[in-house]
Order: structure tokens, then C-alpha cells, then sequence
């Protein structure tokens, strides 16, 4: 009779122990505790094909240019953030102002040698990748941080070396900028770039 007890006791301690609490979901006969499982995102993209060397050698060198300037794009935006965040913080228009300029002069101090280094080329793509990253034109964050005379003032600087300020970024109509968006998106998945974090 004791045997039969521990037997049944047993049994009924590993049926319990093997209850799930977690509700099941059959997927074509097979048992699941969750209904989905959860896949980083796949970006696939096109082969690169060339019609000749001349374009081989376009695509490269926009490529090395861009990976070259993407960085400060991405700094401009993380930096943007937080400026705008202390920005709304500051309650009077005269201590913004003061507040502006200090983080402009930084800003200049930390990157004025690297970016007099840039090519035009260079320069051009980096005005496209800021519009990409903060969503506003080079002229129009300068417009809106500073002054109207301030903007002019760097856009008239700019024209002499060929460069817009008020370039936009436009991947869908412009070539130049689709095989730009390619050159990121191709960075972003091989991990020689890190991609922007998403904005809630």
C-alpha cells in the first residue's frame, strides 16, 4: 500500500512540475510559448552592377567620401538634441543666445581643423547628410540657432567654395543621393558604420 502511495505521489509531483504556465500556441503542429519570434531587421539591396570602369570609379570615391563625412553628420544630430533639450530649458531669449554661441565656439574649437580639411566634395555631401540626420538644412539650423545675418553670412561663404547650404536630401529623385542612401544602408549592415538610434 505504501508503494502505491509513494507512486502516486510521485506522479503527481511530475505532473505538476510539468504544467506550463505560459499559454500554448500550436503553429503546424508544432507547440509554442510564444506566437512569433522576434527577427532583427533584413535590408536586402540590390547587386552593385556597372556599366563601366569610369562609373566603377564615381561610386567608389562617393563612397569613400561619404564614409568619411557621415560621422559628423550623425555628431551634428546627436548634438542638435541635446542643444534643442537645454534650449527649451532656458526660459529667457538673451541667456539662449548666450547659451548658442558658447556651443558654437566649442564646437568649432573640437572640429574647425578637421572639417577645413574636407574637400568640396566632401563639404557638398556632408551639407546632403546633415539634412538626412536633423531633418533641417544646414542654412535653416544656422537660421534658426543664430540669425538670418549669420546664415548669410556662411551661405555666401559656401557659394565661394561651390557648396549650398540648402541642399536637401532627397533619395527618391536625386541619383547622387539614392546611391548615397545605398552606401549607408550597405555601412549600417556590414557594421562599418553605426547606424543613427531611432527617434521615438
Amino acid at each position: 500500500m505504501q508503494t502505491y502511495l509513494y507512486t502516486f505521489i510521485i506522479l503527481v509531483g511530475l505532473m505538476l512540475h510539468g504544467q506550463q504556465n505560459d499559454p500554448i500556441y500550436i503553429v503546424e503542429g508544432d507547440t509554442l510559448t510564444n506566437p512569433y519570434v522576434d527577427l532583427g531587421e533584413v535590408i536586402v539591396l540590390p547587386n552593385l552592377k556597372f556599366k563601366s570602369y569610369k562609373q566603377y570609379l564615381t561610386y567608389y570615391r562617393l563612397r569613400k567620401r561619404t564614409l568619411k563625412v557621415y560621422p559628423y553628420a550623425k555628431i551634428a544630430s546627436e548634438r542638435l538634441v541635446v542643444l534643442s533639450k537645454r534650449l527649451a530649458a532656458i526660459k529667457r531669449k538673451r541667456a539662449k543666445k548666450r547659451y548658442t554661441k558658447r556651443v558654437e565656439r566649442y564646437l568649432e574649437d573640437e572640429f574647425k581643423a578637421e572639417l577645413k580639411r574636407l574637400t568640396r566634395s566632401e563639404g557638398r555631401i556632408l551639407v546632403k547628410l546633415i539634412h538626412r540626420e536633423t531633418g533641417q538644412t544646414a542654412h535653416g539650423l544656422i537660421k534658426d540657432l543664430r540669425s538670418g545675418w549669420r546664415a548669410f553670412l556662411y551661405q555666401s561663404t559656401a557659394k565661394f567654395f561651390d557648396i549650398d547650404l540648402k541642399t536637401t536630401y532627397n533619395p527618391t529623385d536625386k541619383e547622387e543621393d539614392a546611391l548615397i542612401e545605398g552606401i549607408l544602408l550597405r555601412a549600417f549592415a556590414d557594421g562599418s558604420l553605426e547606424p543613427p538610434e531611432k527617434k521615438n
